[in-house]
């Protein structure tokens, strides 16, 4: 076997944070119990439901609060942020929960140890894993074989996606090329180079990224079977980019397209489908009860700050291309499409100040429920979009079509992940996570995407 270093894989480091997480915790909170008359949370088999409560409680708002996105995890000051938010939310929720958790102590103080010692465990871990573990000495160190012009735009997907991830070398399948790669930390090697590295050095793994079996010569096929049989881990560009990036890169798959994309068997399983059609109907009903409560303010800001009708309605695509009404507070200027239909720009113009409002906590979004009762709409799926739209996307864009499949949601998997779709290229990027919902839907994706989705409310994230 290769000499590998020891590294975390994506999964792995968000796995990590989690156990160390809950484990600092009751750690801190044992001690403190040891040297202290503390009494509030006690660890004993016989108050197991009220350690389980707060394990719950911590990984939900942990979650909410952005503690495992990696690309944050590795910055300080966003985690002490978010790790006082996350602490103070699940304590809060803790105290109001007393039939699942301990009755409040006669001794309020103990509250405030309760509090502090979650904050102190969670920093300290996280520091010590700031320090130690997110250093370049766990850094994923990766060969690539691919097209020289293509290595640029693969290692920054890679590096985007993870942080640890670090492209060192490649080897250009196109010999008679002469690809100038930007990132100047990624040596360009000949293949006798290239099979010494992947043996000498503390290589993770190979990664190729070939398109059609023509780039696979002969003598390259012989020294990744060689690397193979030596213990180097060797794998497929597309299945990196999809585990990594939670995305299906269509732009790569061309014909072989149903190949690496098999349809979850959640859109054929009756059972998912009951469920989830329950689902939508209670949160379609709760929606629209806020969306009532909220009316009155709204009918009043929209009067003040935005003048004409508060809600309209626009032709959509949905499930299967037919067309239906969508409906949405109104967050534009009176006829903003007055030179005919246009993407929605960041910072667009169009948009009233009480709009962008609207549009940052989703409120323009809440009338949308109706959709989801009528069963036009799912309270998760993809966006829909406006025919004048689907058409062009659809003749540029391969597999576009594709997300018609299912139902379109109020929010989904691309609308928690991706930029706003203010361009085609927006579009495609949006594509990418609509596919990878569609390949991988399941109870578990939609219950992430709501832990996301509120996410993106509670850091007033919405475009």
């Amino acid at each position: 076997m290769s000499k590998n270093n020891i590294h975390f894989d994506i999964s792995e480091r968000k796995v990590l944070l989690r156990l160390l997480d809950v484990v600092s915790v009751f750690c801190c909170l044992y001690f403190i119990g040891v040297i202290s008359e503390f009494e509030y949370f006690v660890l004993a088999s016989t108050k197991w439901l009220s350690t389980l409560v707060l394990i719950v409680y911590l990984m939900v708002f942990a979650t909410i609060f952005e503690l495992y996105d990696l690309q944050k995890a590795s910055k300080f000051l966003i985690v002490v942020k978010n790790t006082i938010i996350t602490s103070s939310i699940t304590v809060l929720v803790y105290l109001l929960t007393p039939f699942y958790t301990p009755s409040l102590p006669s001794n309020r103080l103990q509250i405030v140890y309760f509090f502090l010692a979650i904050n102190v465990a969670l920093l300290l871990w996280r520091y010590a894993y700031i320090t130690l573990i997110s250093t370049p000495r766990f850094y994923k160190r990766i060969l690539l074989v691919a097209n020289g012009k293509d290595v640029d735009a693969i290692s920054n997907s890679l590096q985007k996606s993870d942080p640890n991830y670090k492209v060192v070398g490649y080897y250009d399948i196109d010999q008679n090329g002469s690809h100038l790669v930007q990132n100047k930390n990624i040596a360009q090697l000949t293949l006798s180079e290239f099979s010494k590295m992947a043996e000498d050095m503390t290589i993770s793994e190979i990664v190729v990224s070939i398109v059609n079996a023509e780039g696979m010569i002969t003598e390259l096929n012989n020294a990744l079977i060689r690397l193979l049989e030596k213990g180097i881990s060797i794998r497929e560009y597309l299945g990196v980019y999809e585990e990594l990036t939670y995305r299906i890169p269509v732009q790569y798959l061309e014909k072989d397209f149903y190949r690496y994309f098999p349809f979850s068997r959640s859109n054929q399983n009756k059972l998912y489908l009951l469920f989830s059609r329950i689902l939508d109907i209670i949160f379609g009903v709760i929606g629209l009860g806020f969306c009532f409560i909220l009316l009155p303010f709204l009918f009043i800001g929209n009067l003040i700050a935005n003048p004409g009708p508060l809600l309209y309605y626009q032709t959509r695509v949905g499930r299967n291309g037919e067309h239906f009404k969508l409906y949405k507070f109104r967050s534009m200027v009176k006829n903003a499409e007055q030179n005919g239909a246009q993407f929605a720009k960041i910072k667009d113009g169009r948009v009233t100040k009480f709009g962008r409002y609207l549009r940052r906590s989703r409120i323009d979004e809440m009338p949308q429920y109706i959709n989801v009762v009528k069963g036009e709409m799912s309270l998760i799926g993809p966006r829909p979009e406006r025919p004048e739209f689907v058409k062009s996307l659809a003749e540029n864009l391969p597999f576009y079509e594709v997300r018609h499949l299912v139902k379109p949601g109020i929010t989904g998997w691309a609308q928690v992940n991706a930029r706003y779709g203010c361009s085609e290229e927006d579009s495609l990027d949006k594509l990418q996570y609509d596919l990878y919902y569609i390949k991988h839907r399941s109870l578990f994706l939609d219950i992430a995407i709501i832990i996301k989705t509120l996410s993106t409310i509670v850091f007033f994230r919405g475009q």
